[in-house]
């Protein structure tokens, strides 16, 4: 029997469904017996289940928890499940992906099997395809872990006179009275290449490393994608198509968060005395959750497993709070968002164009026709190939006081227009002290900052002897090491607030930081799979030029004595220079 497809959006009869799970048991039985009784009472019932995916759910579909003394029990669905399963109903009518972000044991892959095996089950010549990271999970005899498992377990306990003929073999499961078809694979990056389904699940989508594939390999095989997981970091095709879904409106984002089940919710109450947790959370807690952070090895597994926390899931390189609090403490908006004029010939510096944008951020207020004061500066650089994806960003520091005070950002600029543009910059700023990483499209531009006469610059050290004396390699070469170590130079300079750094942008970047199992630090963007190709994407850049940055000044006692500055005890230059002291008796020794 098939009915009209706007049938199958609406829930007309769950209403008659008992919802306390004693009650529910009670009349699934009465229902079953009718049925075997009266042909004509089958025939009704079944028209309800085709009609109402949640009355059929509610009346005829168990679901497993061994955790529980009895671990069969009734699919009796709470509120938020009914709403999740409209939607993802509706989402394959209106050919929409949807993606589901959730915390552990929400449900949710069960909620779209189901979504799948009812249309499996009641309309003409369905196909879907489950996909999960391993074969094993898709379908594995005797397994509830796997997909296919928990289908077949539904089906085992229909009525016959509700259950439809069908075919079983590894990975496919046939309505022969329909023709809809049901089969599973694991993710490879031709998966469902030149295929074509009603509706394509892409289980626990964060885990799978070839995230990207997957998604252009299944874009043209359906129009509705169901994308389902836990958080897992930010460097996953789960986290970009989560943002991407979120800017464009081109899909749905289900959020299925733990305060929604009414379980985990017993007692909930607001903890006025602690901070933002993060993720989704904004203080919610209950005795179910406090037990759960007790259990948990690391807040990293809580981030992950409960709060939807896509940034504490990974394992951060400096904590969120700390980069919440010198946001509050010291960032704030530019004095002025200008541009630097300088003749192209001589690359020697003209002044601030009069302007109210442009590529130059000055945390300095400096009048028409002024210059910076008359002091030490030095520039850290990150530099980028200037095709539109990630840009090339130039901190500005003073040497006295450990503060940035400027940032030239641009993503359109050629290595080698940078190092123009950067010579005028350092020129401008009293022929300041240059630092850039030298990997990549650093090198050209290296070789152009060499190559124009300015050399006021870093050159390469040798990180692995006791001497570290340095080379005629000019600019600073990334290793997996030194990498680490200069970020966490850059961390303590923060936190121990001998380094100012001004820009909540460039804080929020080094906050999205991570160790990778490798033991590196990487920005967690650029650990998916493929880089975007919009302009103005998120991927560390300035976080890695304010390091250097911070680097540089480090280096200041080694730089030509500016001119005698005192400072009030205490302050944050006193304190920086306290430092530098405390750093160059540590180098003689």
């Amino acid at each position: 029997m098939e009915l009209p497809a706007s049938d199958f959006s609406e829930a007309p009869f769950v209403h008659l469904c008992e919802k306390d799970l004693v009650d529910n048991a009670r009349q699934r039985i009465d229902l079953v017996r009718q049925g075997y009784a009266d042909p004509e009472v089958a025939k009704t019932l079944y028209t309800m289940c085709a009609r109402d995916i949640l009355f059929w759910l509610n009346a005829f579909a168990w679901t497993y928890d061994p955790r529980l003394e009895e671990p069969i029990v009734p699919f009796v669905t709470w509120p938020y499940q009914d709403d999740t399963i409209l939607t993802i109903n509706q989402a394959i009518t209106d050919g929409e992906d949807v993606l589901i972000e959730k915390s552990r044991d929400m449900g949710a892959s069960w909620m779209i099997l189901m979504v799948y095996l009812h249309r499996w089950h009641f309309r003409r010549m369905q196909s879907f395809l489950l996909v999960s990271r391993k074969e094993d999970l898709v379908d594995k005899t005797g397994d509830p872990k796997s997909l296919m498992w928990k289908m077949d377990f539904v089906l085992s306990r229909e009525p016959s006179w509700l259950r439809p003929n069908f075919q079983r073999t590894r990975l496919h499961l046939a309505n022969l009275d329909t023709g809809g078809v049901i089969d599973g694979e694991s993710t490879t990056g031709d998966v469902a290449r030149g295929d074509r389904r009603t509706g394509i699940m892409l289980d626990e989508f964060a885990s799978v490393e070839e995230g990207n594939k997957v998604l252009r390999a299944t874009r043209d095989a359906t129009d509705s994608r169901a994308l389902n997981s836990t958080p897992k970091g930010q460097g996953n095709a789960f986290y970009a198509s989560r943002e991407k879904f979120i800017r464009s409106k081109n899909g749905k984002v289900i959020t299925l968060f733990w305060t929604l089940h009414p379980h985990k919710a017993k007692g909930l109450y607001i903890d006025p005395q602690s901070e933002h947790i993060g993720g989704v959370n904004k203080g919610e807690r209950s005795p179910w959750f406090d037990k759960q952070c007790e259990r948990a090895a690391h807040t990293a597994e809580i981030a992950q497993e409960l709060n939807i926390d896509y940034l504490g899931s990974d394992y951060v390189f400096i904590d969120p709070g700390d980069v919440q609090k010198l946001i509050n403490e010291f960032a704030r908006k530019p004095y002025q968002r200008t541009e630097l004029e300088f003749h192209h010939d001589t690359l020697m510096p003209i002044g601030l164009a009069p302007l109210n944008d442009g590529r130059l951020d000055l945390w300095m207020n400096i009048p028409p026709g002024g210059a910076p004061p008359a002091r030490l500066y030095v520039i850290g650089g990150d530099v980028a190939t200037g095709t539109g994806s990630t840009p090339t960003v130039l901190s500005v520091g003073d040497v006295l006081t450990g503060e940035k005070v400027a940032r030239f950002k641009c993503n359109t600029i050629r290595p080698e227009e940078a190092a123009r543009y950067c010579i005028a910059l350092a020129r401008w700023f009293n022929n300041a002290f240059v630092i850039w990483e030298a990997n990549g499209p650093g090198r050209n531009f290296g070789d152009a900052i060499i190559e124009n006469g300015y050399r006021e610059v870093y050159f390469r050290a040798a990180e692995q002897t006791l001497s570290r004396k340095s080379t005629d390699a000019p600019g600073w070469f990334s290793t997996k090491e030194n990498k680490v170590s200069l970020l966490g130079n850059y961390r303590r300079s923060l936190l121990d607030r001998t380094f100012i750094n001004r820009s909540a942008e460039g804080l929020l970047e080094f906050g999205s930081y991570v160790y990778t199992q490798n033991g590196s630090v990487e920005h967690s963007k650029t650990l998916q799979a493929e880089d975007p190709t919009a302009g103005g994407v998120n991927h560390g850049d300035e976080a890695i030029a304010d390091a250097l940055l911070c680097k540089g000044l480090a280096r200041s006692d080694k730089l030509p004595k500016q001119t005698s500055t005192t400072v009030p005890e205490g302050s944050f230059a006193w304190r920086r220079q306290q430092r530098l002291q405390e750093a160059a008796r540590e180098d003689e020794w």
